[in-house]
């Protein structure tokens, strides 16, 4: 089965980065991704997908077989912006182009790569009659970039989709991850006094005070532990505002914005703890914010902005299967690492314990990057790997 499988994955990589190219000129910031899920419809149904809708949220769901295991493949289809335009050598959306082996554009790596091979694995098991065995779900996922897992903590919550497992096909260079550090925002808040700014000494500068707390915090991002696979939790401020009744004035409040990066074994309460212990003013407010964004489909569908760290155990028994296939297909050893960057498991397996393994065409460090591109032949491959994966696993599961 193996050598039927990369036969048609070469057979059809054309068609793939062709696809590719296609949805890569449609524009999809988060909560804009309409056009391009119908465009990604239509190639369902073009390759003989059995179902093909969308849920409350727009996420697009193609269902491929029949079989007791429901796999699913997930590909977030929304994109960040372009950033400054200078620093493309062609227009990231509509002169997205195949060139000298790759695909460029922006959303090519992260992750509408993972998307169009998904497609066509469907087409394949679909074809070589996997389809009696498993049934593969190709969900295509909106509004990741804003809120990672809110989509599939939607999908589960309120769809009550529930498979018996995931692959998540975030870039990773063809190889395959088992999870990756946990991340939340955290605001911290701090009152003063205002005064005329010719005699600060009458007021309470809220700045003087939130800054004290912002050295402190750097001392705190060296204190973190760490872990032997995941590495090291990370915090800093990535923004610092304040309010003044005027520029000739004491500012009266200031706020601080953090990225905190969570590392096996810390917890949403463990790093609020952390970052209340060190402020220089304990009356300050520190809060976890809840993101309220707004999908395609008019719906809101309210989350905190808490992602739990998640992997997968090394010897976890579709993580050894996964390492089977990559064998069987690429007739050589797996390296099974991590993502640096967040998915959408840390809502699947971080707050559902859904078991995800990773594995995506592209590389990771072409995420956000001005003139993004991924390989022709990771495509291929990763189609191939997809259907693999899905005939190994029907085979030892049920």
């Amino acid at each position: 089965m193996t050598n039927k499988i990369l036969e048609l994955s070469q057979k059809y990589e054309n068609d793939i980065a062709r696809f590719l190219v296609d949805i890569v000129k449609i524009p999809s910031l988060s909560g804009q991704e309409k056009a391009v899920v119908d465009r990604i419809a239509d190639e369902m149904r073009k390759c003989g997908f059995d179902d093909v809708g969308t849920d409350g949220l727009g996420s697009i769901i193609g269902k491929v077989g029949r079989g007791p295991l429901k796999i699913a493949f997930d590909a977030h289809i929304d994109t960040v912006d372009v950033g400054n335009r200078d620093l493309w050598h062609f227009d990231p959306h509509k002169e997205a182009h195949i060139k000298d082996g790759r695909v460029y554009g922006r959303g090519t790596a992260d992750q509408k790569g993972g998307m169009a091979s998904m497609v066509y694995a469907g087409k394949i098991i679909k074809e070589l009659g996997l389809a009696n065995a498993v049934t593969a779900y190709m969900v295509g996922s909106v509004m990741e970039e804003d809120c990672d897992g809110l989509c599939w903590d939607y999908l589960i919550k309120e769809e009550h989709f529930r498979p018996s497992l995931c692959v998540l096909t975030e870039p990773t260079s063809l190889n395959i991850y088992r999870g990756h550090r946990g991340r939340m925002e955290i605001e911290v808040f701090m009152k003063g006094r205002s005064c005329h700014g010719s005699a600060p000494e009458r007021g309470d500068n809220a700045v003087y005070k939130m800054a004290r707390s912002v050295l402190e915090i750097e001392k705190l991002n060296e204190r973190i532990t760490s872990d032997e696979f995941l590495g090291k939790g990370t915090v800093c401020v990535t923004e610092f505002k304040s309010v003044s009744p005027s520029l000739c004035a004491v500012p009266d409040a200031s706020s601080i914005h953090l990225d905190r990066r969570l590392t096996w074994g810390e917890t949403e309460a463990s790093a609020v703890s952390e970052v209340r212990a060190i402020l220089t003013d304990q009356t300050a407010e520190v809060v976890v914010p809840v993101y309220e964004g707004k999908g395609y489909t008019g719906k809101i569908f309210p989350m905190k902005k808490y992602f739990p760290t998640w992997k997968i155990p090394a010897d976890h028994d579709f993580l050894k299967t996964a390492v089977a296939s990559y064998k069987n297909v690429f007739n050589q050893q797996a390296k099974v690492d991590k993502w640096t960057f967040s998915t959408n498991g840390v809502a699947i397996m971080g707050i559902h314990n859904i078991p995800c393994i990773g594995f995506g065409p592209g590389h990771e460090e072409q995420a956000h990057a001005p003139n993004e591109w991924t390989p022709v032949d990771h495509l291929s491959k990763a189609t191939a790997f997809y259907a693999q994966y899905a005939d190994d696993v029907s085979k030892n599961f049920d």
